[in-house]
C-alpha cells in the first residue's frame, strides 16, 4: 500500500468544510480521475438498472468509478473463480474503475447478524455469512481497483447501546487489520486499494475514535458508515461528519455511504464529505417518478440540462410523504418514500401533459417524449418507462453534481442551495 497510486488533489477548501478537487491515479495503472465532490455510478451487479451498456454511454459526464456490491456478488462467487478473469471482464464492463462495497445502499439490511468474526450479505438468494478469509477471497475473485474493508455496520439504530457502539468500532478495527493482512499478502490484490469504514454511531466520541484509529491505518480512504438516511437526524449526520472529518487527513477521499437526497448531499459536502453513491436516481425510477429540481446557477435558465423554476409543480398528494422526509425523522421508510425533488408520473394530471420531464434537459427522454407519454408507459406497466425514467433521473442527478463542483469554484453555494430548496418552498407554500 506504500505505493498507492490514488491521490487527491484539492484546489478549494469552502469555510473550512467542502472540498472542491480531483482524484487522481484511479485503477491499476492509474490512468483515471475523478472530481469531488462527486459520486460513483450506482449498479446491480455490474449493469446500472433499466439500463444496457451501450444505453448508458449515451449519458454524459458519467462517473469514471462503477460500485458493485458483495450483496450481489457473494452468491456467484464460484463462477467468478472458474472465470478468472475478474468481475469487470465478466460483466463485460466499458473501461472503468472498479469499486467494490460490502451492501447494496438501496436495499435494506437485516441486522442482528455480525459477530466478532463474520458480518453478512443478504443476496437473492438469503443471507451469506462472510468471514476474513471468506471476505478477501471474493475480493481476490472480483479484482476490483479499490474496495470498502469488512465491518460491523449494525449501530445505526437510534436505541443501540453505548456498549454496543463501542463492540462495532473494535471489531471494525479488528476486520480492517485482518484485511490489510491478508491483502499485503497477496499478490492478486496488488495495487488494489482499500477503504477503511468509521463506525460509532451517534456516539461522537466513538465517531472520533474510529477515525483516528483508521487514519493510522494504511488506506486510501474512508467510508463513513451508519449515517445513511432515515437512520439519524439530518443535523446531527452534519454535526458527527464535521468532526470526524477534522480527523482525517486532508489528501484522502471520504466516501459516505447511503446518502443521496440532494439537500442532505449539499450539507455533508459542506461538512467535508467528497464522494456518494448514486442510488438516489435507481429509487426515484423505481417510484415511477421524474427527478425535476432546479440546480441552475447559470445566466441563462434554459441552459441544457438545467431546470428552470417552472419545473417545480409538485404533487399536493404527497405533503405527508414530503414532510417526513424533510423533518428528518428517523424512519427507514425515508428511503423508499416519495421527496420534493421528484414528481409522480403515474398521476392522472399528466395523462394530458405534453411538455417534457424538465424544460431544457439534454437528455434522451426529455429530448424525444412527453410527461403524458411516461405516464401512459407506467399506467399500462410498460418496461420502457424504467428505461426511460432512469436515463432521466441518471441525467439530471449527475447534472446536479457538476452544478455543486461548478458552485464551489465560484463561491455560488448558496445560490445553488435556494435553487435546490425551492422544491421545499412550493411544497411548503
Amino acid at each position: 500500500m506504500a505505493g498507492s497510486r490514488m491521490r487527491l488533489e484539492l484546489n478549494r477548501v469552502i469555510q473550512g468544510g467542502g472540498r472542491l478537487g480531483v482524484l487522481k491515479g484511479l485503477g491499476r495503472t492509474g490512468q483515471h480521475s475523478l472530481e469531488i465532490p462527486g459520486c460513483l455510478l450506482y449498479t446491480h451487479f455490474g449493469t446500472v438498472p433499466h439500463l444496457t451498456q451501450d444505453t448508458l454511454q449515451t449519458l454524459s459526464d458519467l462517473p469514471s468509478v462503477t460500485q458493485v456490491t458483495l450483496s450481489n456478488i457473494a452468491e456467484h462467487q464460484e463462477v467468478l473463480e472458474e472465470f478468472k478473469d475478474g468481475f469487470w471482464k465478466f460483466a463485460g464492463l466499458h473501461d472503468t474503475v472498479l469499486y467494490c462495497s460490502l451492501h447494496d445502499p438501496a436495499a435494506p439490511s437485516p441486522t442482528g447478524y455480525t459477530t466478532n468474526k463474520t458480518v453478512s450479505v443478504w443476496g437473492s438468494g438469503g443471507r451469506i455469512e462472510l468471514t476474513v478469509d471468506k471476505f478477501m477471497a471474493l475480493q481476490k475473485t472480483v479484482k476490483p481497483d479499490w474496495y470498502q474493508s469488512m465491518a460491523d455496520g449494525e449501530t445505526w439504530q437510534n436505541n443501540t447501546s453505548r456498549k454496543r457502539v463501542r463492540k462495532s468500532v473494535d471489531r471494525t478495527l479488528a476486520h480492517l487489520d485482518e484485511c490489510l493482512l491478508v491483502h499485503q499478502k497477496s499478490k492478486e490484490l496488488e495495487g488494489v486499494e482499500v477503504f477503511g469504514v468509521l463506525e460509532g454511531g451517534d456516539i461522537l466520541e466513538e465517531r472520533l475514535r474510529s477515525a483516528r484509529e483508521t487514519a493510522k491505518r494504511p488506506v486510501a480512504g474512508f467510508c463513513l458508515d451508519g449515517l445513511q438516511t432515515g437512520a439519524i437526524d439530518q443535523d446531527l449526520r452534519t454535526q458527527l461528519i464535521t468532526a470526524l472529518t477534522k480527523e482525517l487527513p486532508e489528501d484522502k477521499p471520504r466516501l459516505l455511504q447511503g446518502v443521496g437526497r440532494p439537500d442532505e448531499v449539499l450539507a455533508c459536502v459542506e461538512a467535508g464529505v467528497d464522494l456518494f453513491e448514486s442510488f438516489f436516481p435507481f429509487q426515484v425510477t423505481e417510484r415511477g417518478c421524474a427527478l425535476v429540481f432546479s440546480f441552475d446557477i447559470s445566466p441563462d435558465p434554459e441552459r441544457a440540462g438545467r431546470a428552470p423554476p417552472k419545473v417545480l409543480e409538485l404533487d399536493k398528494e404527497r405533503d405527508t410523504a414530503g414532510e417526513r422526509q424533510q423533518n428528518g425523522d428517523l424512519n427507514l421508510d425515508d428511503q423508499t418514500q416519495m421527496t420534493s425533488f421528484e414528481i409522480s408520473l403515474k398521476d392522472k394530471r399528466y395523462h394530458d401533459d405534453f411538455r417534457p420531464l424538465v424544460e431544457g434537459c439534454g437528455c434522451y427522454c426529455c429530448k424525444n417524449h412527453q410527461r403524458a407519454y411516461l405516464h401512459h408507459l407506467l399506467v399500462t406497466n410498460e418496461l420502457l418507462a424504467g428505461v426511460l425514467l432512469m436515463i432521466h433521473n441518471t441525467a439530471h442527478y449527475h447534472g446536479f453534481f457538476g452544478a455543486l463542483r461548478d458552485a464551489l469554484a465560484t463561491d455560488k453555494l448558496d445560490l445553488l442551495k435556494r435553487r435546490v430548496l425551492r422544491g421545499r418552498e412550493d411544497f411548503e407554500g
